[in-house]
C-alpha cells in the first residue's frame, strides 16, 4: 500500500459510503470518521424513515435514526482499533433542530454519560440521503 492508503479504514459492518471516501482515516493516534449516517450495511434501508415511490420522505423517528448512528459510529472505531470511550470530538448534522434537537440531545446524553468529548451541532438543510442526523467524529487510537 502506499503511504497515502495504509491509514484508511473500512468498517465491514458500517454501512458503505455513498461516494469516494473512507470510513476513517488514522493520522498518528487520532482517528478522523468520514460523517456517518443511519443506513444499515448492504441495504438502502435507513432505520426509522419511511420514503415514497420517488425517495421522498414521508415520515421518519429521530431517536431511531440517532440509535442506528450511533452504532454505525460504534462499528467504525472498533473495526479501525479504538472505542466509544476514545471519542474526543463529535460534530452533529440535524436537518431539523427546532423538531428533532430535544429528542436528539436526550439520547445524546444516554450515550455519552461517561465520554464527555466535545460537541457542535449545526443545522443544515438535507443530506446526501433522505437522513436527518449525520456525525462527524474523531477519536483518538493506540
Amino acid at each position: 500500500m502506499s503511504e497515502n492508503t495504509e491509514n484508511i479504514i473500512s468498517s465491514s459492518k458500517a454501512p458503505e459510503p455513498v461516494g469516494l471516501y473512507p470510513h476513517a482515516r488514522k493520522v498518528g493516534n487520532l482517528l478522523f470518521l468520514s460523517g456517518v449516517g443511519p443506513r444499515e450495511r448492504g441495504t438502502k434501508k435507513i432505520p426509522g424513515v419511511e420514503l415514497d415511490e420517488n425517495g421522498n420522505i414521508l415520515s421518519y423517528d429521530i431517536e431511531t435514526q440517532c440509535r442506528s448512528v450511533f452504532q454505525n459510529v460504534r462499528y467504525i472505531l472498533e473495526d479501525a482499533g479504538s472505542s466509544w470511550d476514545k471519542i474526543v470530538d463529535v460534530t452533529v448534522f440535524l436537518t431539523n433542530m427546532k423538531d428533532d434537537f430535544q429528542t436528539y440531545n436526550k439520547i445524546y446524553a444516554e450515550y455519552f454519560k461517561d465520554n464527555l468529548p466535545c460537541r457542535t451541532t449545526v443545522e443544515i438543510n438535507c443530506l446526501p440521503t433522505p437522513i436527518a442526523i449525520e456525525l462527524k467524529v474523531i477519536a483518538t487510537i493506540d
